[in-house]
């Protein structure tokens, strides 16, 4: 006879653990201690086993039913119940001494082994590092959206706003990872969409006036700090490309016969190589620096080691030493003041002047069909916009 609520609540121990059957292989072992545990008894190539489904009333007389309901399943599905919980608790242990900065660890390699630059690379072990430091060492399985929320207000304390919405970004994808290896269940980040104080965006400061332009360039032009210095804020004018695609440039990836410079794609930010018509006023730049860093690997090595580039910070603290803050003028400023007047002149097609800015359509549909590089045009615009600057020097 089937067991009831009623029944259960007023079952007593005894001397010695006695059963209390339900049905279908279902029953209650009651303990002299006064503990009721829910237990299924069932046969497996002859060979009678049981199965345990825990305590009452932690679980109620529905669930211990629909337990044994899904292992009856397995059951007509030819697998033992029995098995495949002790296989769940081992893999569930396995999980549990998996911890986050093992997974973050994987995550990076897998990043490095999908070719990404090494600036991104740099910049994603630095925040992970930051999420190690508060909870690396725990297992992966065992985080909270609050635990992880505690850290990320840590960062967000100290005013950098931008870096705690990156951190979490981070974050989540190790998870996804980690999910997707079967290590994690869910992504506890997407709980926090919203919880931290969005940053305030600022577009980078670039000049967009002719005549402050010309002004600039002939005050690069008179730079008296290293000379390799002046000559990248000189082909960053020219070229117009991002300063880091310019301060990594190797030698081996200009063809000056041919005029172009050809950045491959794991230094783009878009991760599509980009070729870079080259002016002749580039070419007397890059004769100038040949001479004095063309035995080398880099355009603009580091002045503490040949084998780094210079660093990010050198091409800014130039134009901060002649005289322009940084309210004023960026070393990425240059492709915004390209970009503005470029178009202003009426001169040229604007997707030929995304291209030589190296965007991508934003249109997805567009962008299958508009895969033309626009080089001839683009060319002729890297002369003009040569051309041009030396106008407004001189102006």
């Amino acid at each position: 006879m089937p067991l009831s609520d009623i029944q259960l609540r007023n079952l007593k121990p005894k001397a010695k653990p006695y059963k209390v059957g339900d049905f279908d292989g279902l029953y209650m072992t009651v303990t002299p201690t006064g503990s009721r545990l829910w237990h299924m008894k069932y046969r497996v190539a002859g060979r009678e086993k049981r199965l345990s489904f825990g305590a009452y009333p932690a679980v109620s007389l529905a669930q211990a039913r629909q337990l044994r309901d899904e292992a009856r399943s397995l059951l007509a599905a030819g697998s033992d119940p029995g098995e495949i919980k002790q296989e769940r608790k081992r893999a569930d242990r396995e999980r549990r001494g998996i911890t986050f900065a093992s997974q973050a660890e994987a995550f990076i390699d897998k990043a490095r082994r999908e070719g990404k630059a090494q600036a991104t690379m740099d910049k994603t072990k630095w925040l992970l590092g930051m999420a190690n430091d508060a909870f690396g060492a725990r297992p992966i399985t065992d985080l909270t959206p609050t635990m992880i929320l505690d850290c990320l207000r840590r960062v967000e304390a100290k005013g950098n706003y931008e870096t705690a919405r990156r951190l979490r970004s981070k974050i989540g994808a190790v998870f996804r990872y980690a999910v997707a290896n079967g290590v994690a269940e869910t992504d506890p980040t997407f709980a926090l969409r919203g919880a931290l104080i969005a940053p305030t965006v600022t577009p980078r400061a670039a000049i967009l006036d002719p005549i402050e332009l010309g002004g600039l360039m002939r005050a690069i032009d008179t730079f008296h700090g290293q000379v390799t210095t002046r000559i990248g804020l000189q082909l960053l004018a020219l070229l117009v490309q991002r300063p880091g695609e310019l301060r990594h440039a190797t030698w081996d990836e200009f063809d000056t016969d041919g005029r172009i410079w050809s950045i491959p794609h794991e230094r783009m930010k878009m991760r599509r190589p980009h070729r870079v018509p080259l002016p002749k006023q580039a070419l007397s730049l890059l004769e100038e620096l040949r001479a004095l860093t063309g035995s080398g690997t880099y355009l603009f090595p580091s002045l503490r080691s040949w084998q780094r580039p210079m660093s990010e910070n050198t091409l800014n603290a130039a134009l901060r030493r002649i005289g322009y803050s940084s309210e004023e003028m960026t070393a990425h400023g240059f492709r915004a003041s390209f970009s503005t007047l470029a178009n202003e002149s009426g001169l040229w097609n604007p997707d030929a002047i995304e291209r030589a800015l190296a965007h991508v359509e934003g249109n997805s549909v567009r962008r299958a069909y508009a895969r033309g590089e626009h080089w001839e045009e683009r060319v002729r615009i890297a002369d003009w916009w040569a051309g041009y600057l030396d106008e407004l020097r001189a102006s």
